[in-house]
C-alpha cells in the first residue's frame, strides 16, 4: 500500500529520486484536501520522502475524503480536520510551514451548476483566503496549485498549450481560472513563490467511488468490479487525456523542488483516448463487462466540453517529466486495488471491521 511513484524511481530513476529526496527530507509540507484523492497518494510518496507532513481537510460528505486512503503512513503524518473556508484556522495551520500544497476545492462540473456558491467558495473565496493567510504569517511558503483542464472549456479537440484562450462551459472552470489567477498574482505582486499544474483526467487508487460526479474513469471500473453495464454518455467518442495519479504526484512533487516554476502554469497529460477506447481497454484488462450508449442528461449536455488534448511541453521541456505508467498498467493496477479494498470505498466494510475512526487519527498542527 506504499507509495508506487517511490517504488517505480527506485527501478527506474534513482538519480531523481535522490534528488526528490534531498529537496523533501524534514520540509514541513501541508497538503490542503490531503484525505482525498491526489492529496493522500500525495501524502504517502512525501512521507517516504522524508517530509512531516500536516494534512488539511474538511471531510465533507461527497468530497472524497477517505480516513483508509492514509493508511499506510497513519502514524506518520498530523491531520487536522478544518475547512479551508475557516480563515482563522488558515492563519494558525499555515505558520512555520515549508511547502503547501492546495489541493483542497470541489471537483464536480454539474455539482457547481446546482450550487454556484459553494463552488465559489471553496475554488475561489478560500483560495484567496489562504493566498492572504500566507502573506501575512508566512511568505516564505512555497505554493503549488491544482488548476485543470476545465479552465479550457470547449477547445475542439486540437491541443491546448498554456496560452490557450480559457472560456470554461460552467461554473467549476470559472472559479479554478480565478483560483490560479490569485496565486499567479500573489507571486508577481507579494513574492509568494507560486504555481499552478492545470491536470488533466485523472484516475487511481484512492478516489472515492460512491458516485461518478468528481470523474467518470473511476466510476467506469466500479461498474466493472460490481458487474455492472456501463453507462457511456452520447457516441463515447469524446476525447480525455489520461493520467495514471502516480504520474500526477509526481509532476507536484517536480514542480514544487523547482524554483523555475515559480508564477507559471503548466498543463499534463497523458494519453488522449475516447471514453469508449477507455472502457473497451478496461473490459479487456478485466477479463469481461459490457457498455452500452445512452443519451446525455441535459444538465450534462450543456456543459459537455468536447475533446481534450494537452500539450504538456512546456513542464516537460523544464522539469523533465512525462507519463510513466501506460492507462492500461494503470487501469490494472486500480482494479487490483479496488478488488482488495474495496468496502473500504463502497460505503461498506468487513464483517467485524469498523469504519476508521477520527478518535485514532493523529490529530495535530
Amino acid at each position: 500500500m506504499g507509495s508506487q511513484l517511490v517504488n517505480t524511481l527506485e527501478r527506474e530513476d534513482p538519480c531523481r529520486l535522490q534528488a526528490l529526496r534531498e529537496f523533501y527530507s524534514g520540509k514541513r509540507v501541508v497538503i490542503t484536501g490531503g484525505m482525498g484523492f491526489i492529496g493522500s497518494n500525495l501524502a504517502i510518496a512525501l512521507v517516504e520522502l522524508g517530509a512531516h507532513v500536516l494534512i488539511i481537510d474538511s471531510m465533507i460528505p461527497e468530497y472524497g475524503g477517505n480516513t483508509f486512503n492514509i493508511e499506510p503512513i497513519r502514524a506518520r503524518v498530523k491531520v487536522n480536520i478544518s475547512d479551508v473556508r475557516d480563515r482563522t484556522s488558515l492563519n494558525y495551520l499555515l505558520q512555520g510551514q515549508d511547502l503547501l500544497f492546495n489541493l483542497a476545492g470541489t471537483l464536480s462540473h454539474v455539482d457547481s451548476m446546482r450550487d454556484p456558491f459553494t463552488d465559489l467558495e471553496i475554488n475561489c473565496v478560500s483560495q484567496l483566503a489562504i493566498l492572504e493567510s500566507c502573506r501575512l504569517y508566512n511568505p516564505h511558503i512555497k505554493i503549488v496549485f491544482a488548476g485543470t483542464r476545465g479552465q479550457y472549456g470547449r477547445t475542439s479537440g486540437k491541443p491546448v498549450a498554456e496560452d490557450t484562450p480559457m472560456q470554461p462551459v460552467d461554473v467549476n472552470g470559472i472559479n479554478n481560472v480565478a483560483g490560479e489567477a490569485y496565486h499567479l498574482l500573489y507571486n508577481d505582486v507579494y513574492g509568494i513563490r507560486a504555481c499552478s499544474l492545470r491536470m488533466t483526467n485523472t484516475f487511481g487508487p484512492r478516489h472515492q467511488m460512491r458516485h461518478p460526479r468528481q470523474g467518470v474513469l473511476n466510476w467506469f471500473i466500479r461498474q466493472l468490479i460490481d458487474g455492472e453495464k456501463i453507462r457511456l454518455y452520447g457516441t463515447g467518442t469524446q476525447i480525455r487525456d489520461i493520467n495514471y495519479v502516480a504520474d500526477v504526484v509526481e509532476a507536484l512533487l517536480l514542480a514544487m523542488s523547482d524554483e523555475r516554476t515559480n508564477g507559471e502554469a503548466f498543463n499534463l497529460g497523458g494519453e488522449a483516448l475516447s471514453l469508449r477506447q477507455f472502457v473497451e481497454l478496461a473490459i479487456e484488462v478485466n477479463g469481461g463487462g459490457e457498455y452500452e450508449l445512452v443519451p446525455f442528461p441535459p444538465e450534462a449536455k450543456i456543459i459537455e466540453p468536447g475533446d481534450y488534448v494537452a500539450d504538456y511541453s512546456k513542464f516537460h521541456k523544464l522539469t523533465g517529466w512525462k507519463p510513466r505508467v501506460s492507462v492500461r498498467e494503470g487501469i490494472r493496477r486500480t482494479l487490483e486495488y479496488y478488488r482488495t479494498y474495496k468496502h473500504w470505498y463502497w460505503g461498506e466494510h468487513p464483517a467485524g471491521v469498523p469504519p476508521t475512526p477520527f478518535e485514532n487519527l493523529p490529530f495535530g498542527a
